[in-house]
């Protein structure tokens, strides 16, 4: 139980960062809310190293050099399709997208390391992909450009994850996750922005530093929740994020997702959790 609670605090954690952000890349330009949102990360993260032994600056095997350059350029990219995304699409609408993560990083997973998918979880991922392609819905009117634009990103988080599983285990996780927040730190001031770049005001300010806050509190709970909880048990809890996401952005926004984007959520929702229990089953099975 105490893992669910930190699981159910760290999606709580994630999404009101992102209305923050979506809150002051509304009138500050975007990478300069990247960049300044990542400098304070980057230094959370560093410290929270130093606990773990220090960064590794420059690993011994090639190979997870290698990794760790193209896991950077995918968590670039990602990151940045998001943050565009969120600027145009409503909170739960992108959230619901996202909802199709899991499913693809199990079919990735599968089609890299060969990892045994059964027709059941196969089923899974292609109910799950038809309750995107409800949310999407190309061809009607509802459909924008932006939509496609999240997707790509979840489909770069997916390089990412997979990526990640290819590192060697001897590397140490605080030196994977300081690494990624310097790769988009870094990168932020050389990517196109649609404004000036100019001192915050008082609110943006306030939104960056609530960002951050709420950042760094769902790092923390994100690591905690696998030390303390059983992954089967806490993982279905992830999905409270699309009911924050859709709280949050009626109540800051005024965004509420139409009847389709509800029906979606719930076949990708229900795959999802499929797919977990019946991982689970199997793994006991074992």
């Amino acid at each position: 139980m105490r893992g669910a609670a930190l699981m159910v605090l760290s999606m709580a954690a994630f999404v009101c960062n992102d209305a923050a952000i979506k809150f002051v890349t509304q009138t500050l330009p975007l990478p300069q809310a990247v960049l300044l949102r990542g400098l304070a990360v980057t230094a959370m993260l560093w410290v929270l190293a130093q606990r773990d032994g220090g960064v590794d600056w420059w690993p011994r095997d090639p190979r997870d050099r290698r990794l760790l350059a193209w896991r950077g350029v995918a968590e670039v990219a990602s990151t940045f399709l998001y943050l565009i995304a969120l600027q145009h699409l409503a909170l739960g609408d992108l959230s619901a997208i996202m909802q199709s993560l899991p499913l693809l990083v199990m079919l990735a997973a599968a089609v890299v390391f060969r990892e045994r998918l059964g027709w059941r979880r196969l089923t899974a991922v292609g109910v799950g992909m038809i309750g995107v392609l409800l949310i999407l819905r190309p061809g009607s009117s509802a459909f924008s450009v932006w939509s496609l634009v999240a997707l790509a990103s979840v489909l770069l988080i997916v390089v990412r994850e997979i990526t990640t599983r290819g590192v060697s285990v001897g590397m140490r996780s605080s030196t994977i996750a300081f690494s990624a927040a310097l790769f988009v730190t870094v990168a932020a001031p050389f990517l196109p922005a649609e404004g000036a770049w100019r001192w915050p005001t008082r609110a943006e300010w306030t939104g960056l530093a609530i960002a951050t806050g709420f950042l760094a509190i769902g790092y923390q709970t994100a690591v905690a929740v696998m030390r303390v909880g059983e992954v089967g048990f806490v993982s279905p809890f992830r999905y409270t994020s699309l009911l924050f996401a859709i709280v949050v952005g009626m109540l800051v926004f005024g965004e509420w997702p139409d009847a389709w984007t509800w029906a979606g959520s719930a076949l990708v929702v229900a795959a999802g959790l499929y797919s977990i229990w019946r991982e689970t089953q199997l793994r006991q099975g074992a």
